[in-house]
């Protein structure tokens, strides 16, 4: 088995600043993403693999390449990859053909770990890819539990008040169908449907979820800093957690011991 590892980022931000390349309580914040590949692959040790990140941040490749962890590849993002229009799978089919290229290999499937979604487990990492492999889908993404539904509590604006955005007859939240919220932290893909141009639910899609409080959009500032209350929280109570801030500090450690 043969997977590619993508980590894509942009250069700025324009809710928070240099969102990609912060510091999340006392790292920083792409280092995370980093430290839960390390970690699935220390336990999975004859799992054949490539690391990538693409981006056009200078800042972000410098910290990238200063990593203990694993080395990396690096792809300059082209800018007509840049833009706000441009969907991040298209960014993950240009490092796949890119990859495929400059290693003359070819990948069984891409795993996309998105930087702003820090908290996430080994274990997550290793559901998402188990399932890949075991149901063999177009695209397998992480969701959480949806804590509103469509056919019971939520509503839309129309030219009378508002409705229910699904009309439904459900009295009770257990009753209606079971909503999940795409949380945007992984996914993998097979080549055959990166390649095929049609996005990420066009196609077999299947499901991983994951801790429900552990991801939140980060849009805004105050966003960001509720994510560090919440990551500190976790790390004291979850120890799958606090194995991923805790390998990033060994490492750190290492490094200031070397230097």
């Amino acid at each position: 088995m043969n997977i590619l590892f993508t980590i894509c980022g942009r250069a700025g931000s324009k809710g928070i600043k240099n969102k990609n390349i912060k510091d999340f309580v006392g790292f920083p914040l792409p280092y995370y993403t980093l430290s839960a590949i390390d970690l699935y692959l220390r336990q999975h040790p004859d799992t054949q693999y490539d690391i990538v990140v693409n981006t056009d941040s200078p800042e972000l490749i410098k910290l990238m390449k200063q990593n203990k962890m694993r080395d990396i590849a690096v792809i300059e993002r082209a800018a007509s990859l840049a833009g706000d229009s441009v969907g991040k799978i298209d960014v993950i089919h240009n490092c796949l053909d890119e990859m495929e290229k400059r290693n003359s290999c070819t990948y069984d499937f891409v795993v996309d770990l998105d930087i702003t979604s820090p908290l996430r487990r080994v274990c997550d990492i290793e559901a998402l890819i188990s399932t890949h492999i075991m149901k063999r889908p177009d695209v397998t993404t992480s969701v959480a539990p949806a804590r509103r539904n469509p056919y019971f509590n939520q509503v839309m604006r129309t030219a009378h008040g508002v409705k229910k955005v699904i009309e439904s007859n459900y009295t009770a939240r257990q009753q209606a169908p079971e909503i999940y919220d795409m949380n945007a932290s992984l996914y993998a893909y097979s080549p055959d449907h990166l390649r095929s141009g049609k996005g990420v639910l066009d196609g077999y899609c299947e499901i991983i979820e994951m801790y429900d409080t552990g991801i939140l959009d980060l849009d805004h500032e105050n966003d960001y800093e509720l994510m560090q209350v919440i990551a500190e929280y976790l790390f004291n109570k979850n120890s799958d957690f606090r194995l991923i801030r805790d390998n990033i500090k060994k490492v750190n450690c290492k490094m200031k011991l070397n230097n």
